[in-house]
């Protein structure tokens, strides 16, 4: 659906649990100071590992955020998304009351569910065989718990749908609360995504050669891999009147969206369906490549990730492309939420004028050939029109969205 099928979508409200701060405006600062946010990992024992950093939010206490939901009966990603979705609220000038009353869901996107949990279950079943499992451990387990608890904090009763394309599950999620929203289907909706760093997705990556030792460093010569990361971010949607008639600040237009699988192959990216995707999200959104000033890259680092998605940019752009940078070298790769950070950062180039950056970066890799602005080291003041947000996840899952400064 395109914004002339229906509603104009807003965003204004913004809400982020990231390494790199509590709230949008923490996670913004930090992003345009371009300060890389990993550390050595705490939350598992990766002593057996190479490579021991990742992006974990070591300052968070869910009870400084929650107010209804208990974080002693629900996992690490739907404290998250519970969190991040009540600071976007908050954010938007939003009362409780009123959102409650209204049409009002959420759509959260992830890529390993409530992974924390299920290590905690195998551990325990490990250690005492099936019955010790714990029935609070069991209840929190399955990942559509995420935006259930997006709802059970916000009393909201419209739509609660967690989707599960993994590291492009945000994108996706943003997409389906525009089209609710834009079809007049819902007064308001949140959208994102939570993971949370764990065990077997580290090991995971590591085996697959694409884990980096100590720095994400995409676009660079000398890249090596992603840093896994966690989160929670979210994303309040409304009709655009409506956002004007209230006097709300409105960050950015949703433009439209496109997704596409071609399940090419199970790890690697595909160059011409990433560039159809591109082309689907720019006719839904009724631009052309000409009018996109910024595109926020999945960006993960690894030597095969950055190479296809500039070579799809070059089929879409031509020699020329507009500057496109990777958050992920700032805050890792956080899963499920990693297009709704990228989504965040874009609402905020939009809205403050700048375009973010790539951090940790010495030298563009010259095979990806000329004409490549990754933003380097710091934030660029600049002045956006419209913006691309990448994501794109194994088995060819890609999804796109696209975003306007607000009119």
């Amino acid at each position: 659906m395109s914004a002339a099928a229906g509603e104009r979508v807003a965003i204004t409200g913004l809400g982020a649990v990231s390494s790199a701060g509590l709230g949008a405006d923490a996670f913004t600062r930090t992003i345009r100071e371009g300060r890389s946010t990993t550390s050595p990992v705490r939350g598992f024992d990766a002593r057996a590992f190479p490579h021991r950093y990742a992006g974990e939010v070591h300052d968070y206490r869910p009870r400084d955020w929650l107010d209804r939901i208990n974080p002693d009966t629900w996992g690490r990603s739907s404290q998250f998304a519970a969190s991040a979705s009540r600071m976007a609220v908050q954010d938007a000038g939003l009362a409780d009351d009123a959102l409650a009353r209204a049409r009002a869901g959420s759509i959260m996107g992830t890529t390993s569910g409530e992974s924390a949990v299920t290590e905690r279950l195998v551990d325990e079943w490990h250690s005492g065989g099936l019955e010790s499992l714990t029935p609070r451990s069991v209840d929190a387990l399955p990942a559509g718990r995420i935006a259930a608890a997006v709802n059970t904090e916000l009393r909201l009763d419209g739509e609660a749908l967690t989707i599960a394309t993994a590291c492009s599950a945000s994108n996706y999620a943003l997409g389906y609360a525009y089209d609710l929203v834009a079809a007049g289907e819902a007064d308001y909706m949140l959208a994102g995504g939570a993971d949370s760093v764990n065990r077997w997705a580290h090991a995971g990556f590591y085996r697959l050669g694409a884990l980096a030792e100590e720095v994400c460093r995409p676009f660079d010569v000398d890249r090596t891999g992603i840093l896994t990361a966690e989160g929670g971010v979210a994303l309040l949607l409304e009709p655009y009147e409506r956002a004007v008639s209230r006097g709300a600040r409105i960050y950015a237009e949703v433009l439209g969206y496109s997704v596409n699988c071609d399940a090419e192959h199970m790890v690697h990216p595909e160059t011409s369906s990433i560039a159809a995707c591109m082309r689907a999200a720019h006719r839904n959104a009724q631009v052309t490549p000409e009018q996109i000033d910024y595109i926020c890259a999945h960006g993960t680092g690894t030597p095969t990730n950055d190479a296809t998605e500039v070579a799809a940019v070059r089929q879409v752009f031509g020699s020329q492309p507009p500057p496109i940078s990777s958050i992920k070298s700032m805050i890792g790769h956080t899963m499920g939420a990693a297009s709704g950070f990228g989504a965040l950062a874009c609402c905020k180039a939009l809205y403050e004028g700048f375009l973010p950056p790539t951090a940790n970066l010495a030298q563009v890799d010259p095979a990806l050939g000329p004409g490549v602005d990754p933003v380097p080291g710091r934030a660029r003041e600049a002045k956006p029109r419209v913006v691309e947000n990448h994501g794109f996840a194994f088995g060819g899952n890609n999804a796109i969205t696209i975003l306007g400064r607000p009119a």
